[in-house]
């Protein structure tokens, strides 16, 4: 077996299993989870009948590519989202099984182990899917603290010279998850300067980059930063993004990497021997979904209408504020985050994730101790009721 499983860590709910093995919730309260960012409203009808609709697409083998029809939807999303210049649907854009998979597979393909000591460099809380690629790839993560204290950006400043000169790829997320933060230009333009003089990769993670509060102040995306900056190539520079969170899709499984030519070309060449082509089916109704917004515009409101409302009562308990976008509020906790999710567990039948399971020690500290993960993903009656328990039990901490 590859030696480096050993190295991986429990996946945060299996550890938040664990914590709660042999804990029984207060049956007198109905069940609310808040932990997993699974979105739970409805999949748009015209998404089903797109797929149903397709079926018959099962009967052919899928290109690795993708079909030129969800190229060209990608690509015209990106154009409008963006304000930028169209993308060239054949080498600039890639359809992937979600942006998970594309993620952890775009690691392995990137990494170069004939080159000594590689290192990635991570935001820390992070998506743990991060970590878990660059291990199995053979490289060394090296974490950036995001902290209330540096308002929650990766500062690249503090990386010294001898991890800079063994950096093969750095992770961003932006929006983040979990604290929401939203990179600006000046933290892009840092990277990009730091990119061009030491040579790495920069994988933007934009998975949550539809859900923010103010419809007309949409968050900045990499690409478009740096078409900003004059940065028209994209060197170096690959976006992920998902129809999930945007569309309400998690079980579709369908996202995009897009940017770079020539990352992309080697990409594309990787998982032609991965094997992992989207479904037919899957692909037309991701094509209906990226060439419509009506549905996006609903699913914020949603999202705002619930931030409105459980925002303020969290806020009479905890210290905790409305983040820049994604559907998470990372909440200071009283007492240790493991205990307090397993109070609110075990009082009140509710569940949150721990903040030091989404995140490791660094630098001297775990950066997700006495915060928890609150996943504003069940229905707004849920989330309210959710934000009251939580306020009865700040009352007895």
């Amino acid at each position: 077996m590859n030696p480096n499983l050993d190295l991986l860590h429990l996946y945060p709910f299996q550890k938040l299993r664990d914590l709660f093995r042999g804990v029984t919730p207060d049956p007198a309260y109905s069940p609310i989870n808040l932990s997993i960012g699974e979105p739970k409203h409805t999949t748009p009808e015209f998404i089903r009948r797109a797929l149903a609709d397709n079926l018959d697409g099962l009967s052919n083998y899928p290109t690795t590519q993708g079909s030129d029809a969800l190229r060209q939807s990608i690509g015209a999303w990106i154009e409008r989202r963006y304000g930028i210049p169209p993308l060239n649907p054949n080498t600039q854009i890639l359809p992937v099984n979600g942006s998970r998979e594309a993620l952890f597979a775009f690691v392995q393909a990137v990494i170069d182990p004939s080159k000594p000591n590689p290192v990635v460099i991570c935001p820390n809380p992070f998506y743990q899917i991060y970590e878990g690629a660059v291990l199995l790839a053979g490289a060394t993560p090296y974490f950036l603290n995001a902290t209330p204290e540096n308002g929650y950006t990766m500062d690249f400043s503090s990386v010294p010279e001898e991890i800079w000169r063994n950096t093969q790829l750095v992770f961003t997320c932006s929006p983040g998850n979990p604290t929401g933060k939203v990179m600006d230009v000046e933290e892009w333009s840092h990277l990009f300067d730091l990119s061009d003089h030491y040579g790495f990769v920069i994988a933007s993670d934009e998975c949550y980059s539809e859900i923010y509060p103010e419809e007309h102040v949409p968050p900045l995306g990499a690409l478009q930063v740096a078409h900003q900056l004059g940065g028209e190539d994209y060197g170096r520079l690959v976006v992920f993004n998902s129809l999930s969170k945007r569309s309400n899709v998690p079980g579709m499984r369908s996202g995009f990497v897009a940017g770079c030519e020539s990352i992309l070309e080697k990409f594309l060449l990787y998982r032609t021997y991965h094997g992992c082509a989207m479904n037919p089916a899957v692909q037309a109704a991701s094509t209906a979904a990226w060439d419509e917004e009506t549905h996006v515009t609903e699913n914020r409101r949603l999202y705002r209408e619930k931030f409105a409302a459980v925002t303020p009562l969290l806020q009479q308990a905890l210290k905790v504020e409305e983040p820049q976008a994604s559907f998470y509020l990372w909440a200071q906790t009283p007492i240790s985050d493991t205990e307090f999710a397993k109070a609110l567990y075990r009082d009140y039948n509710v569940t949150v994730l721990p903040g030091s399971f989404l995140a490791r020690e660094a630098h001297g500290r775990n950066p997700g101790t006495n915060f928890v993960r609150i996943a504003l993903v069940a229905p707004l009656e849920q989330c309210i009721e959710a934000a009251k328990r939580i306020q009865n039990l700040a009352k007895t901490l």
